[in-house]
């Protein structure tokens, strides 16, 4: 009997063993590498586990604030561990965007410290940083250098300001910044991100987009191998973004977060876009009348006000210029049901498909609002503010890398580069000139 028992343990312990290395394997055919105890990043990304579970569970025991004061973004909460100290920054600030996500704290927390290692994923990016994904691939964390994090700290009450006035911007989504102090070792800092790439299972093609023809391209991995590689701009030419109603806010929505972008003074960010096929029963529960009212009401109701827990500031100055924005594409979404739906569309009579609609009286300010808000239906899905469905293909996008500060060693390079590259487009360009590129790129890809 006594013998019996020690070998159960053993025999679980061993299946465990095999269960994991499976996955190990599995994760490196895709590109992505589990840091489990013999991994260099072990013991890094364990403090960083057990870190950021404190840190969140400090906003779990101490209520989000229904306004942000400036208090709460320049606020620095330091937690000591047993072979490490943890420095959170804004935490009131991020936990208020993470809610207006729609997810919980716990959630959160759980993610970020559940018991499965953290994978590496080796980037081609010409940076030295360091890119580490949750367990279940929906966080993304990334050391940077004081710098990055000093300007993005400086920059966060328009960040959020930009995400209230805008709240289906494709900018990157920023849930957390931390540094993490071991002893006899150099400080770091780190940022914690919303994957845009979520979830990955049937993602068949990956791109970086900057909009420009200069160390562009990438090898393409061979016919049948799994290993993920992140292409680049010349890998799309002759390809196209199909998104049919949804183009025009997808164009719009670039031309504004590219705008913001210019007015920090950044350029070298990336368009990142990936796409998969849709089912056919994903393509016929887009149309379908339950999923867009779904639709509707995560569009309204999923995504609040970063800031505040009311409902979304519209600002008067936006009305007017957004206007007429998003008409055609609510109207060929085939809006909603018979009476009123959220946004005070009514049906005609004698129109029970929803071919058209008429705007009923009273319901002028929520159109205005909409409109000023420059909203889409999001679609019923884990990652919607990333997500677009168009007739066949799903795309994941998102705007990233928002760092790079055109100052004068960028000039320099931009100068470089110009003798370097005759009459050829390359990254380092002034911010109006890269922000009105990429958009002309997306004007020209889309159809």
């Amino acid at each position: 009997m006594e013998l019996s028992g020690r070998g159960g343990p053993q025999r679980s312990r061993t299946g465990k063993r095999r269960r994991w290395g499976g996955l190990r394997q599995q994760w490196k055919l895709l590109g992505l590498f589990e840091i489990d105890q013999q991994h260099e990043f072990h013991g890094l990304t364990c403090m960083m586990k057990e870190g950021l579970s404190t840190a969140v569970q400090n906003t779990i025991d101490n209520a989000i604030p229904n306004e942000l004061s400036d208090d709460d973004f320049k606020m620095e909460v330091v937690h000591i561990h047993k072979d490490f100290v943890m420095e959170s920054f804004a935490g009131p600030v991020f936990a208020s965007l993470r809610r207006s996500l729609g997810m919980t704290e716990k959630e959160y927390q759980h993610s970020l410290s559940s018991e499965g290692f953290y994978l590496q994923f080796i980037s081609n990016s010409k940076s030295k940083a360091d890119f580490f994904l949750t367990n279940d691939k929906r966080f993304f964390l990334k050391t940077q250098n004081k710098r990055e994090v000093r300007f993005l700290l400086s920059n966060l009450k328009i960040y959020m300001n930009h995400l209230e006035r805008y709240p289906h911007s494709l900018l990157v989504k920023f849930l957390g910044v931390h540094k993490i102090k071991i002893p006899h070792r150099k400080k770091k800092y780190f940022i914690v991100m919303q994957s845009v790439f979520y979830p990955d299972d049937r993602i068949s093609a990956r791109y970086d987009i900057k909009g420009c023809q200069v160390s562009r391209w990438t090898d393409p991995s061979p016919e049948g191998s799994q290993v993920i590689v992140v292409l680049k701009d010349l890998n799309f030419e002759g390809k196209f973004i199909t998104l049919d109603q949804q183009r025009l806010w997808f164009v719009r929505q670039v031309e504004i977060d590219t705008a913001f972008l210019r007015g920090l003074n950044v350029l070298d960010y990336s368009l990142l876009l990936a796409h998969q096929p849709l089912h056919q029963d994903e393509r016929h529960q887009s149309l379908s009348f339950a999923t867009l009212i779904v639709r509707t009401k995560k569009s309204i109701n999923a995504v609040s006000s970063p800031t505040h827990t009311g409902s979304p500031f519209v600002p008067e100055a936006e009305k007017e210029e957004e206007s007429g924005l998003q008409m055609e594409s609510v109207t060929q979404q085939h809006q909603l049901k018979e009476g009123h739906d959220t946004f005070g569309f009514g049906m005609e009579a004698g129109d029970p498909q929803g071919e058209h609609f008429n705007i009923t009286e009273g319901s002028h300010t929520e159109l205005r609002d909409f409109q000023a808000q420059n909203r889409r239906l999001l679609p019923n899905f884990k990652n919607p503010l990333h997500v677009i469905d168009g007739p066949e293909q799903r795309y994941f996008i998102g705007i990233i890398d928002i760092f790079t500060v055109y100052g004068f060693k960028k000039r320099l390079e931009h100068i470089w580069k110009r003798l370097r590259h005759p009459g050829q487009s390359f990254s380092t360009v002034s911010p109006p000139a890269y922000s009105l590129r990429l958009c002309q790129w997306v004007e020209s890809h889309t159809n």
